[in-house]
């Protein structure tokens, strides 16, 4: 017995398949799996079957064209085609998990393209035959052609899936960097997800009754679970944690420090914690810079802070931005509004307010409501 695969359109009526698949069993073809294509000409039936050494490719069409099948494609196939389809395409989402540089040799295997090839320039998104284009969600396209079959539009579908996913994957691979601390740690810097909640409840916990009050205001106490969930999901805004990589910082993945950006119409508020035993190490600076650039890339206005006036770390922290911003001062509560769009007007930077003696580098919470 030797493996082929089959492809013919069928029109999509009751009965008309069964009486394909009696042709092919008349002539003792075991139809392994099936699976079905719906396009505007009919039904595309993508068969993989076990056929007597006896059959060639010309008894494998002429049983389809009297099994009332057209546009017949036959071609061999190997032990691997007797993997089911979801399968094979779960297994090329992990291989492009893994490394989302592979999204080419995925598409390929996918497929069964002949040439699969990369252009910087964008399209749109079509079939032609057996001829693909396939924008590439992080930019540029893909050309994909193969001699047979034509493609259908399941397998513009499918293809589409594959690429959404590995620049999905490659986005979040460029959202994690390493921070190298001047003292020669490091910390990796990535976007908060939900899966965070114990680790930063943990960093709350190894934080000093003043790092949080400086942070929250309200008092010491730890965030309740439901607000701590907000700060790492906001609706409009983001949130960074640095996390330990491991060796003399601790197990890799404690989390040691934790930035927010929450955006309300133009202007944003941004908010910082970091861990006692990581403060002045320069941890809140980085990541208030790449708060500020999130900001800049959103189109924001402009970048509140509000922190105590003793606080005069995280004052020195905010100097050390370089950047134009204004002060005003409200009882103990510091407001710097820093300006980030281009077209803003910079601000003269006034003199900061007097600081005690440092004990945090936190930055205390936003302005009128709960962060």
């Amino acid at each position: 017995m030797t493996l082929w695969r089959i492809r013919a359109t069928v029109d999509d009526r009751p009965g008309y398949l069964s009486v394909l698949t009696a042709s092919l069993a008349l002539r003792g073809v075991n139809i392994l799996s099936v699976q079905v294509h719906t396009t505007e000409a009919g039904a595309v039936d993508d068969f993989l079957v076990d056929a007597p050494d006896t059959l060639d490719e010309s008894d494998l069409i002429a049983a389809v064209e009297r099994g009332r099948g057209r546009d017949c494609w036959v071609a061999r196939s190997e032990a691997r085609g007797l993997a089911d389809q979801p399968t094979r395409v779960l297994g090329l989402a992990t291989r492009l998990v893994h490394d989302p540089e592979e999204t080419g040799d995925a598409l390929r295997a996918l497929l069964g393209a002949d040439d699969v090839a990369w252009r910087p320039t964008g399209v749109t998104g079509g079939i032609d035959g057996t001829t693909m284009l396939l924008p590439d969600p992080a930019g540029g396209s893909y050309r994909l052609h193969r001699a047979a079959p034509s493609y259908t539009p399941a397998e513009y579908a499918r293809a589409q899936a594959l690429v959404e996913l590995a620049a999905a994957v490659s986005r979040r691979a460029a959202e994690h960097v390493t921070l190298a601390l001047p003292d020669g740690a490091e910390l990796l810097v990535r976007p908060a997800t939900a899966d965070d909640l114990a680790g930063v409840r943990e960093l709350h916990e190894g934080c000093s009754a003043r790092s949080r009050q400086r942070r929250y205001f309200a008092g010491a106490a730890l965030p309740s679970p439901a607000r701590l969930r907000r700060l790492l999901e906001p609706a409009e805004g983001l949130t960074l944690l640095a996390t330990t990589t491991g060796g003399p910082g601790g197990p890799a993945g404690r989390v040691v420090a934790m930035a927010n950006l929450v955006a309300e119409g133009d202007e944003a508020e941004v908010a910082l914690l970091v861990r006692d035993d990581w403060q002045r190490r320069g941890i809140g600076t980085a990541l208030l810079r790449r708060l500020v650039g999130q900001a800049e890339r959103a189109g924001v206005a402009a970048v509140l802070l509000h922190v105590q006036v003793e606080n005069g770390p995280m004052m020195r922290t905010l100097r050390r931005l370089d950047r134009a911003t204004t002060v005003e001062r409200e009882g103990s509560l510091v407001t710097v509004t820093m300006p980030v769009t281009p077209d803003a007007a910079p601000a003269a930077v006034p003199p900061v307010p007097a600081a005690v003696p440092p004990a945090s580098a936190a930055v205390s919470p936003v302005r009128r409501r709960p962060c």
